[in-house]
């Protein structure tokens, strides 16, 4: 009773002081004043105000706000323990096989400079096809732009 009379009080303040800013030609500023005024005016008409206050003095909410606490606590704790160990089992695995990846790809993918350039052949790389090819997508920039 108490709150939604204290709510009604302070819509009918913010109005008046909106009404004050408006006569003063601040109509962007009064608007914005009745758009907060209006919030407790509606939380009182929604019933949210009967639900806070019965809320705050109930200890059976406060106990299930608490519940929600330790739920919260234990999926934070569980993810940093997750972030110290590298994540879950499968993860583990998965990053496992991507550091196996990489440690393949780059010998496979390192560019080609020619014969002659003084670069030692690697085993296990073939030499390419056509090395006219490689140059093509550059070629094509440079015509695009009148090069």
């Amino acid at each position: 009773m108490i709150a939604e009379t204290v709510c009604s009080a302070v819509a009918a303040a913010g109005l008046g002081i909106a009404a004050v800013t408006a006569y003063r030609k601040r109509f962007l500023a009064a608007t914005r004043l009745v758009a907060y005024s209006l919030v407790p005016l509606g939380l009182v008409m929604t019933g949210v105000v009967d639900w806070l206050a019965d809320t705050a003095f109930s200890p059976t909410a406060w106990a299930g706000f608490g519940v929600l606490g330790a739920s919260w606590l234990l999926f934070a704790g569980t993810r940093a323990v997750e972030r110290r160990r590298g994540g879950t089992g499968k993860e583990r695995g998965e990053a496992r096989a991507a550091r196996q990846r990489e440690a393949v790809a780059p010998s496979a993918s390192a560019p080609s400079l020619g014969p002659g350039s003084g670069q030692a052949k690697r085993p296990g790389t073939a030499p390419r096809a056509d090395a006219g090819d490689d140059f093509s997508d550059i070629e094509a920039i440079l015509k695009k732009h009148g090069i």
